[in-house]
């Protein structure tokens, strides 16, 4: 169990850093891409249900939830991983 929690854990971990990478090279343009809106698309589905709240937030706030939502998940993931570890010692 402990080494399966870290796997998903270390997996989300990758996930949300490539997500916040296409995320970050699309809305600026970097490397000669031009910008797009919809390079964030992955954080959004990293971070439900938490997106879709964030999603009610003022325009310039907007943005920050969508990428504060996955590291709530990620909590949770975490924390999950340490009630399981606990529980089965």
């Amino acid at each position: 169990m402990r080494l399966m929690c870290r796997i998903v854990v270390w997996g989300f971990v990758l996930l949300y850093g490539l997500a916040l990478t296409v995320a970050l090279v699309g809305t600026k343009g970097l490397f000669g891409m031009p910008p797009d809106g919809l390079a964030a698309v992955y954080l959004i589905l990293l971070g439900q249900p938490w997106a879709m709240l964030a999603g009610g937030l003022p325009a310039p706030f907007g943005m920050w939830g969508a990428v504060a939502a996955p590291a709530i998940n990620l909590l949770l993931l975490f924390w999950l991983c340490r009630r399981a570890k606990r529980r089965s010692t």
